[in-house]
């Protein structure tokens, strides 16, 4: 007999446990090379675990357990025979080929088989709106209705990405839907990245000294902007043009003025970083996410959004990676998506300052005397006051606000282009 012991993979750098926040598969069944085996939680993210040969397998560890990377968490009979009747992935695709017609039978030799359906129905198949073990998991941590979920799985079988899909799509409101009118209470174990969220944002309360800082911004030149070139810019790049490369790049060249907003505190220095690592707040199935974007200083637009979404993507998929979420050194984030319109956000650790966007809304403003009715969105800046003065923080608030109101000046530097052609 040949066993292979699996061991907990390291995630990403810094990682050092993990928890097992699902078995895909069950004690003694047949698995597969390759096959996604688990899901494991890191503080960060959730991965899934896959087969690393065929043969039986036989678990060493409950949905739930806490274990440290390296750990062997199954094992693997790699000399075990596949179960009778369970083809081979490729035997199953030589099946799935079409085959010659066979001659007709005589129909002397046609059996009837009596059957409570009716005559010329195709009895539907038992796995038909079963959602998979993944599937079900997800349903269930974010109160996912079945028969909301479109399926496209093997014989009408629910998968997870029918379920992150209806996810990112929304459901409509159920009218009938309501209280129960019950005293019941449900309890669930909170995922190591939940933990882990809620840990750093109450060491963030206690451990810097937080203040937040409010502007006002007049979108109509980023807007008019869009109107103008969107679709030269899909077609040309392929990707949407979306507010959040303004913003992002608004912020690149404002971070280059003032650095310490950029900054970091290690023990007693100060770490300067000379590069721009973005990070943007997304939400996904799991929870709030924050891949980063790097090196966003040298990106233009177009590769500024392409990278958001491409990230935002991965993150709403559940297959974003740790190193993808680590090592920023300023976080955007949109609770404008939501309808928020004012918020102060939570510096996101190790990093010093966090902009907060809010939504767009038309408000009276005045405009050289007059009264003029325009869209408005509330900025907030949350930053460490141990690091960041105020004079600072107000400072680079108000070069983002003016890069935005003349998106000109994202292209000189921050400076004015009259400036810059003057030399002055």
């Amino acid at each position: 007999m040949s066993v292979l012991e699996m061991k907990v993979p390291s995630p990403g750098e810094s990682i050092s446990e993990v928890e097992i926040a699902q078995w895909l598969v069950a004690d003694g069944d047949y698995v597969e090379k390759d096959q996604a085996i688990a899901e494991v939680d890191s503080d960060k993210a959730t991965l899934e675990l896959p087969a690393e040969e065929s043969g039986i397998i036989t678990l060493k560890a409950s949905e739930g357990d806490a274990v440290k990377v390296g750990a062997v968490v199954c094992l693997i009979d790699t000399s075990a025979a596949r179960p009778a009747g369970s083809a081979a992935p490729a035997a199953k695709a030589e099946e799935a080929k079409p085959a010659a017609a066979p001659a007709p039978a005589p129909v002397a030799e046609k059996t009837v088989v009596p059957s409570p359906n009716p005559v010329n129905e195709k009895p539907a198949s038992y796995a038909a709106g079963t959602p998979s073990v993944a599937a079900a998991k997800i349903m269930a941590e974010n109160g996912v209705n079945a028969a909301k979920v479109p399926a496209t799985g093997k014989d009408g079988r629910i998968t997870k990405q029918d379920v992150l899909a209806a996810m990112a799509v929304g459901f409509a409101a159920d009218a009938a839907q309501g209280w129960g009118g019950t005293r019941d209470q449900n309890r669930e174990k909170m995922s190591m990245m939940r933990r882990k969220i809620a840990e750093r944002l109450v060491s963030v309360k206690k451990e810097t000294a937080m203040l937040t800082t409010f502007n006002e911004v007049d979108m109509k030149p980023i807007m008019d902007l869009r109107a103008k070139y969107k679709d030269t810019f899909a077609k040309t790049h392929e990707v949407n043009l979306g507010f959040m490369s303004f913003f992002t790049k608004a912020v690149t060249e404002a971070l280059n003025l003032f650095p310490a907003v950029n900054a970091m505190i290690d023990g007693n220095e100060i770490v300067y970083h000379n590069y721009a690592d973005i990070g943007v707040a997304v939400s996904s199935p799991k929870g709030l996410m924050v891949p980063i974007v790097r090196n966003a200083e040298q990106m233009s637009l177009a590769e500024i959004e392409k990278e958001i979404k491409r990230l935002a993507i991965k993150a709403r998929d559940g297959k974003i990676t740790p190193d993808e979420m680590t090592g920023g050194t300023f976080t955007i984030t949109n609770g404008g998506v939501f309808g928020s319109m004012l918020s102060t956000p939570i510096i996101n650790p190790p990093q010093s300052a966090i902009l907060g966007m809010h939504n767009i809304v038309e408000r009276p403003v005045a405009i050289n005397g007059k009264v003029e009715i325009r869209p408005i969105m509330y900025l907030a800046l949350s930053y460490d006051h141990r690091i960041i003065d105020g004079k600072e923080s107000v400072s680079f608030l108000v070069k983002v606000k003016e890069m935005l109101e003349n998106p000109e000046r994202m292209i000189f530097g921050s400076k004015d282009p009259l400036e810059v052609l003057l030399g002055i």
